[in-house]
């Protein structure tokens, strides 16, 4: 079996924040939505139903954690959550918080609009690391 890698795509569209016990915590570098991602640390994994059944309970108590830190941290009108993988084949789950005014708000975001780079990428990250410091078990990179 292969050692576990970050897909390339998400290591260009992202900037890691840190660790959960299973996953990758990631911040998209798109300025329009917060946007983070979890990436189990699991090599040759596509699909939720890959994982053990131990490490598909442990990667939705980390989802819940995390969309529960979104929507309590930001009062966001709705979290998004999805796992797509049509570009990215890795397994992977988004997690974006909506608001009624955002820009791309009642549709999806994907394709709505193009990403809009932070302007202080580092700045932002700090704030999340400081943000998902709360959860169990997260390590900060």
């Amino acid at each position: 079996m292969s050692q576990f890698q970050l897909h390339p795509r998400l290591l260009a569209d992202t900037i890691i924040l840190g660790e959960l016990p299973l996953s990758l915590v990631l911040l998209a570098r798109d300025s329009q939505y917060p946007w983070l991602i979890l990436v189990p640390k699991r090599a040759d994994i596509r699909e939720t139903h890959w994982l053990n059944e131990e490490e598909q309970q442990q990667l939705m108590r980390e989802s819940c954690a995390l969309a529960r830190l979104m929507e309590t941290e930001l009062a966001a009108d709705k979290i998004n959550v999805a796992a797509l993988g049509n570009m990215v084949p890795q397994l992977h789950l988004h997690h974006v918080a909506r608001f009624t005014s955002d820009a791309a708000w009642p549709d999806p975001i994907w394709g709505k609009h193009p990403a809009q780079a932070y302007e202080e990428p580092e700045s932002v990250a700090d704030e999340w690391r400081q943000r998902l410091a709360i959860l169990t078990g997260f390590s900060a990179r």
